[in-house]
């Protein structure tokens, strides 16, 4: 199945794209995703954290992905 993958800051650099249009297996979770970007994108590992967002909502590794989910990467934020 087919998702939006939005990336901002560093993950948009990591990455070069956003959005992102990847393709997941059915009843993939946002686990399989995170393994899935950082074998697509090795440099994600470099990150303190990646927090990410289904519908708008953190999720944790265990939510299910619908077609049709936007899915946002969210990287960790510094500021002073």
């Amino acid at each position: 199945m087919e998702i939006l993958v939005l990336t901002f800051g560093i993950v948009k650099e990591i990455t070069g794209h956003s959005p992102l249009n990847l393709f997941v297996p059915n009843d993939a979770t946002v686990c399989d995703l995170r393994k899935g970007l950082v074998e697509k994108y090795p440099e994600l590992l470099t990150l303190k954290s990646l927090a990410i967002a289904v519908n708008g909502i953190y999720a944790g590794d265990e939510v299910v992905l619908n077609p049709g989910d936007e899915v946002a990467l969210i990287p960790p934020v510094s500021g002073g």
